[in-house]
């Protein structure tokens, strides 16, 4: 896994409300945008290995939901909020610098 820090975008490009997914080797992160704080989770539901970025992101409440069985994942720590999900999904480090928002996956 990688330690560097990698660009997702510039912070104009991540209104709140909004997602992007970037990768760090081989692993999808995928960054939000809650009123104008940053969160990164890995982009795979801990239940069925699906992509998060698929799903709808509920900005109110801070959860995003799977499309494929409807766990649903707190954002902000990427706990599971309800079944068939029980475990969380890896959340990563959100570092905005220089107008850019950078993330990392640091397992």
């Amino acid at each position: 896994m990688g330690r560097d820090w990698i660009f997702v975008c510039a912070t104009s490009e991540l209104l709140p409300g909004e997602s992007r997914v970037a990768w760090d080797g081989d692993t999808p992160i995928l960054v939000v945008n809650l009123d104008g704080d940053y969160y990164a989770l890995e982009d795979r539901c801990s239940h069925e290995d699906f992509e998060l970025s698929a799903g709808a992101l509920d900005p109110a409440e801070g959860s995003i939901e799977c499309v494929l069985h409807g766990a649903r994942f707190d954002v902000r720590d990427g706990r599971a909020l309800c079944a068939p999900a029980y475990a969380p999904v890896a959340k990563f480090p959100v570092e905005v610098r220089d107008d850019g928002v950078w993330t990392r996956d640091d397992r």
